[in-house]
């Protein structure tokens, strides 16, 4: 990632208040954490450049931490609220954005709860709602992905054959060879019983996003070898990366970044356990009707 910028270059939590609201009326009320940030990465116009600035050592970009501070703010103002699943949604459907001001709304989230103690209280739960957030969101894939970025080429290349077999693919092979066009393995993917798509799929096992350059490179090999494409990786994409995937009027490639990848692992259970905690309860009420 690229080294901190000036802090001037970067935009403050409560100037991404408002575009968050922006970004959620585009999406019909209701988002993910990552379809709303990346409506404010347009709506702010924020570069690629200060995307890839990192908050501490983690995997959250520094961005991406101020959004979450921005949408907890919002949310004690009463202009968000988000389920238990993750998304995002507007309290009301008729904002007006023009009629809102960050420091305004900064301003009577910090004066909540008075007496002053109370409101240290406050800012005290706010903070953690945001550190809660990221931790249930990127802790556990931080560690995942620290531990990825330590294992062999070749194990990463076998945790991919794997994660493709375990989604439904058959005859996943990996035959990664020099030269080869950075083409890592092979599969095929069935749909319904009665379609199936010849997939070549490359690895990228490091912390860095991977460029258009490089998804240019990818469909070149690629080309009268296969139906589709894929790129896994433990990093990220760039925007304009992203973009190149998709381009028209050339064979699409679909993309598993470092983030996505840590959620199909838990999904499929590969090296991540899910414990529920069992919590006991006494119903006093139960006792008095006795």
């Amino acid at each position: 990632m690229a080294r901190r910028k000036a802090v001037t270059d970067l935009p403050s939590f409560d100037q991404l208040m408002i575009p968050t609201i922006k970004a959620l009326k585009a999406l019909g009320g209701s988002g993910s954490i990552e379809e709303i940030n990346t409506g404010v990465y347009n709506i702010a116009k924020i570069s690629e450049e200060i995307l890839q600035i990192p908050h501490g050592n983690g995997t959250v970009n520094e961005v991406d931490y101020r959004l979450a501070w921005s949408r907890t703010y919002l949310k004690k103002f009463g202009l968000l609220e988000n389920s238990s699943r993750g998304i995002w949604a507007l309290a009301k459907a008729d904002i007006d954005t023009t009629k809102l001001s960050y420091i305004d709304i900064v301003k009577k989230v910090r004066e909540q709860d008075k007496p002053v103690d109370k409101k240290v209280t406050n800012l005290v739960e706010i903070e953690h709602e945001v550190a809660e957030e990221i931790f249930n969101s990127e802790g556990w894939k931080e560690k995942l992905l620290n531990i990825l970025y330590n294992i062999t080429p070749a194990a990463f290349e076998r945790l991919s054959q794997r994660l493709l077999r375990e989604s439904g693919f058959s005859q996943v092979e990996v035959t990664g060879k020099v030269g080869d066009g950075g083409i890592d393995g092979k599969g095929i993917v069935r749909v319904s019983g009665l379609l199936s798509f010849h997939v070549i799929f490359q690895c990228k096992r490091y912390k860095g996003s991977v460029s258009p350059s490089q998804i240019r490179d990818f469909r070149g090999a690629m080309q009268g070898r296969a139906d589709k494409g894929l790129v896994i990786t433990t990093g990220t994409f760039t925007r304009e990366a992203l973009k190149e995937a998709t381009r028209d009027g050339a064979p699409p490639i679909d993309l598993i970044d470092g983030e996505l990848l840590c959620d199909k692992m838990k999904e499929l259970k590969l090296g991540v356990d899910i414990k529920l905690i069992e919590t006991i309860e006494i119903k006093n009420d139960w006792f008095n009707n006795l």
